[in-house]
């Protein structure tokens, strides 16, 4: 059984609603977690955020957390987490936020360096990577950790 349908069936058998908030993955996630039958039962929706507006209005994301850690930051990947949760009014939440490439990238942070929250009422649990690649590696990757983090917290 892939990823996408592990999770449809377990959080289908759990009850549980999921929402999405994504920025560099640009949507990739809710692509691949709708491509499966049986997924409006526990999808909700997604916001891509790749404004940091966005994340502002949209996900309650504090400017002073953007301007003091990054849009690329743990504390960032959590709030989005949170924040998509709140919004559509999910069980659960997951958050990607990183560095697709190929420009963008610093010295502290580089190319591929991407954070994935996941949130419920319970818990946030934040996991940073750094993967290589293409853009579409990149993206493709971070959406592969997002399924394998949400699996966890579900």
């Amino acid at each position: 059984m892939n990823i996408e349908k592990e999770i449809t069936s377990t959080l289908s058998r759990a009850k549980k609603t999921l929402s999405v908030a994504e920025s560099c993955s640009g949507g990739l996630l809710g692509h691949r977690l709708t491509n499966i039958a049986g997924s409006s039962n526990y999808f909700y929706g997604g916001v891509i955020v790749y404004a940091n507006s966005a994340k502002i209005k949209l996900l309650n994301v504090s400017p002073h957390l953007i301007k003091s850690h990054g849009a690329v930051s743990a504390p960032v990947a959590k709030k989005m987490a949170q924040g998509v949760r709140k919004l559509l009014g999910t069980d659960l939440g997951i958050s990607i936020t990183g560095i697709a490439g190929p420009s963008g990238g610093t010295k502290d942070k580089p190319v591929g360096l991407t954070y994935i929250a996941a949130a419920s009422a319970r818990e946030i649990i934040c996991k940073e990577f750094h993967f290589k690649g293409s853009r579409l590696k990149i993206k493709t990757s971070a959406t592969q950790a997002a399924l394998k983090l949400l699996l966890k917290i579900i």
